[in-house]
């Protein structure tokens, strides 16, 4: 087999700068850290000045869906078309160095560069939520009652391209400099893990519903 090269970035703002060497292209991966989070940060420009809003998302395909209110200026603002950035991060350990100056965490990340657009068509815009709802667990969308028509009117459903996206990903021990390896300072990595807790009923649960099946295949 020959060499495998990294794939380009797909445009110069989707570049990586900053420790290029820990950037990655690949699309499959770049679905990935998507797929595996639930809260995007969706930054904008608003009367000139920038706003980050955190936004439960989904993605379908090419496309990352973003979830928000009707009545959010910052999404409203968007509904015509607007430069937008979106965001996933997941961190997966502290790192521990034995210098203060290259403590860091592992991590995985997304940016996504493009034109947010809002949904309009109702299919697309139902399908959405469906996304949203099942990425929070999986399953769900089918157990729940579906959004009434003011439930849809209230709720703004905007759109990315994947064409501009970018992951970067940060894995391993600490990068002392060579002189502080010999310091009697511990260093090494604390890996995170999210837990699913034991399922909490709602206190006006009617008696006798038992967990979905959404439930149990999240909990185990």
């Amino acid at each position: 087999m020959g060499d495998q090269r990294p794939a380009p970035p797909p445009s110069e703002r989707a570049r990586v700068s900053r420790v290029p060497r820990r950037a990655t292209y690949d699309r499959g991966i770049v679905e990935a850290i998507l797929d595996a989070g639930r809260v995007a940060h969706l930054g904008t420009v608003r009367d000139g000045a920038p706003v980050v809003v955190p936004t439960l998302y989904a993605r379908v395909g090419e496309r990352v869906y973003v979830h928000g209110s009707s009545a959010a200026r910052s999404l409203g603002a968007l509904e015509d078309g607007f430069p937008a950035c979106l965001t996933v991060t997941l961190i997966d350990g502290l790192v521990l160095a034995r210098s203060a100056f290259h403590h860091s965490v592992d991590y995985r990340s997304v940016v996504v560069h493009g034109t947010a657009r809002a949904v309009l068509e109702p299919e697309e815009k139902l399908a959405a939520l469906e996304a949203f709802t099942d990425n929070v667990v999986p399953g769900r969308w089918r157990e729940a009652r579906p959004p009434t028509a003011g439930e849809l009117k209230a709720t703004a459903v905007l759109w990315l391209p994947l064409d501009e996206a970018s992951a970067k990903v940060r894995s391993g021990p600490p990068a002392d400099d060579e002189p502080d390896y010999e310091l009697e300072v511990w260093a090494g990595n604390l890996p995170l893990e999210t837990v699913v807790g034991a399922p909490q009923p709602d206190p006006r649960l009617r008696p006798g519903i038992q967990l979905p099946r959404s439930v149990r295949d999240l909990t185990g």
